[in-house]
C-alpha cells in the first residue's frame, strides 16, 4: 500500500461497505455536501460496474434535487434512499452522533455546525455508514454531550435501520444494534489494535477477544487504484477540485 494515499484506502474500504452482500442491496445512495471520500467510494462502486444511483448534494447537475435538501427527506421518508453517510463531532459507543456541541445544552463549549437533518435520515435510512478521517478521544467518546442523532432506539420506535459501520482513520469498526456496541473489524496498514484502542474514548469488542485476530484492512486493488486516479477523478473534478488536485494531482483544465 505504499503506493496509496490514505483518502484513497477510506474510498475503497468505503465502497466494499457500501457493496457488502451481506447488506441489503444499495440500489440509491446519497452522499452530502461536504463528503468527497464517500463519494469517490460510491463513484468507484459505480465505476466497478455496480448500478448504483448516486446522487450527490454538492453537485448541480446529476441529482434529482431541485428544491434543495428539503428533496432528500422527501425521498427519504417515502423509503426511496438506501444509503446515506453521517458523522459528528462526537461519536459514542453507542453510534450516537453529537453535532451540536459540547458541554451543557446547546453546546457552550466547542460549537458544531448543528444536527440539520441528521436524526430523520439516522432513523429513515436503511442503512448508514458513519465515517469520520479524525479518530481521536475528543472525537469518538464514551458518551457525546449533546445526542443530535440517537444509534439506537426504544422498542416499539420505527425506525427503519442502523449504522452498519463506522470507518476512521486508523479503522474499521461494526456496529451491532442488538447490543448497541462496535465491534472492531480491520485496522489500517501501521496501526494497532493498542494503539486504536488508546485513541479511543469508548470501549469495543475484538474477535473472540483476541487482538491478534484482527485483520489488516485490505489495500485498493490495482483495479481500484486505476479507476479512483482516471474516470472517478474525471466525475469528482468540477464538484472537489481541491481534493482532486490534493489526493489524485488532477486539475481542471482552464
Amino acid at each position: 500500500m505504499s503506493n496509496c494515499k490514505p483518502e484513497e484506502l477510506l474510498a475503497a474500504t468505503i465502497c466494499r461497505l457500501v457493496l457488502d452482500p451481506s447488506q441489503p442491496t444499495a440500489r440509491h445512495v446519497a452522499v452530502g455536501a461536504a463528503s468527497p471520500v464517500p463519494a469517490a467510494a460510491c463513484y468507484l462502486a459505480q465505476k466497478l460496474g455496480y448500478p448504483i444511483r448516486l446522487s450527490l448534494l454538492a453537485r448541480n447537475l446529476g441529482n434529482p434535487f431541485t428544491d434543495g435538501t428539503r428533496e432528500l427527506f422527501d425521498l427519504t421518508g417515502q423509503g426511496r434512499i438506501d444509503l446515506f453517510f453521517l458523522g459528528g463531532g462526537q461519536i459514542d459507543g453507542q453510534a450516537n452522533l453529537n453535532l451540536v456541541g459540547t458541554g451543557e445544552w446547546p453546546g457552550k463549549g466547542v460549537r458544531f455546525p448543528g444536527s440539520f437533518g441528521s436524526a430523520f435520515m439516522y432513523m429513515m435510512t436503511p442503512r448508514i455508514i458513519l465515517f469520520r478521517e479524525e479518530h481521536s478521544p475528543r472525537v469518538l467518546v464514551d458518551k457525546v454531550d449533546n445526542i443530535s442523532a440517537n444509534g439506537t432506539s426504544p422498542p416499539g420506535v420505527f425506525r427503519r435501520g442502523h449504522a452498519q459501520a463506522l470507518v476512521t482513520g486508523r479503522c474499521v469498526f461494526r456496529f451491532h444494534p442488538d447490543r448497541a456496541r462496535f465491534s472492531l473489524a480491520s485496522v489500517h496498514a501501521g496501526e494497532t489494535v493498542a494503539g486504536v484502542r488508546a485513541a479511543t474514548g469508548f470501549d469495543f469488542d475484538v474477535p473472540g477477544g483476541d487482538d491478534t485476530a484482527v485483520p489488516e484492512t485490505p489495500a485498493p486493488s490495482d483495479q481500484e487504484l486505476a479507476l479512483l486516479r482516471g474516470a472517478v477523478c474525471d466525475e469528482m473534478l468540477e464538484t472537489y477540485p481541491d481534493f482532486c488536485a490534493r489526493v489524485f494531482n488532477r486539475k481542471q483544465a482552464a
